[in-house]
């Protein structure tokens, strides 16, 4: 296991969803439109190793010992252009198009269509030769380009686990759209574990139901494919950390450890808490 390993992973992953985007274009060209955030987390040998791409988040809980609260800590950085440096990056690496990335309907977009700037997928924004028609228009770009737009290079980092680590959140920006990472780990830690990721759901859906001014029960009435227009979809994942395990992963000698299901174990060599601007 290796940061090489992960990017492998993700390079693979990416051009896989090519190849199956090449096969079905005649007959679905739509699907070069179709894309996704990939975030991954992997313990192995005492260390985790976060990758992401897109704009979902893992969040640690971490225990202070000498006040008995847990702190929230963001261990991926997110790539949508709500956020100024995402935007300064996209500008420098088209330093020739000054439309890069555009504010429209008051939301910062990509070329005016997409707010993140790396994924899986999204091809016709990645290759010229699937933005065209028969792909949809609101797809289409008036100018061809020749480098990629959108990026599937993942952001990669290595986390020492520590056995105050409590727990980690995985999930899409339709959670930390209505939470923030602290009020996410308090829901986390204040409630039982089992079930834990479907309070965390809960809770965002009423904030989303309040921000429209509707109750919860009239929201969870709403079909699916409408919901859209009141709440980004929501997929969440609470992984919970056996201090003992995570004590003897850093220590041991042999081949390497690996926990799975409710054991999971985060932090950083550098780490410290923090919130990024902008919406999830």
């Amino acid at each position: 296991m290796s940061v090489e390993v992960i990017r492998k992973a993700y390079q693979a992953t990416e051009e896989g969803f090519l190849g199956v985007v090449t096969k079905h274009w005649p007959m679905n060209p739509q699907i070069a439109a179709v894309g996704s955030c990939c975030l991954v987390g992997v313990i192995c040998g005492g260390s985790l190793y976060i990758a992401n791409l897109g704009d979902s988040r893992a969040v640690l809980g971490r225990a202070v010992r000498a006040t008995g609260e847990v702190l929230a800590i963001q261990l991926s950085p997110e790539h949508n252009v709500a956020i100024e440096s995402v935007r300064q990056e996209m500008h420098s690496l088209h330093p020739d198009d000054p439309k890069i990335v555009v504010l429209k309907h008051n939301v910062w977009r990509v070329k005016g269509l997409i707010q993140i700037s790396r994924s899986i997928g999204d091809v016709y924004l990645k290759k010229a030769e699937f933005n065209r028609e028969p792909l949809y228009a609101k797809f289409r770009l008036r100018e061809t380009f020749k480098t990629p737009i959108l990026s599937s290079d993942p952001s990669i980092s290595v986390h020492e686990l520590q056995e105050h680590d409590q727990f980690l959140i995985f999930a899409s920006d339709g959670l930390w759209e209505h939470l923030s990472n602290q009020d996410a780990v308090d829901i986390v830690q204040n409630h039982p574990h089992s079930g834990s990721a479907r309070k965390l759901i809960k809770v965002a859906l009423l904030e989303a139901a309040k921000k429209r001014e509707m109750r919860y029960s009239d929201l969870k009435k709403i079909d699916r494919g409408v919901r859209r227009h009141f709440h980004d979809d929501i997929t969440v994942v609470v992984i919970f950390l056996d201090s003992n395990l995570v004590s003897r992963a850093s220590t041991v000698t042999g081949p390497p450890v690996s926990l799975r299901g409710a054991g999971v174990p985060l932090p950083s060599r550098s780490l410290a808490p923090m919130e990024l601007p902008g919406p999830g």
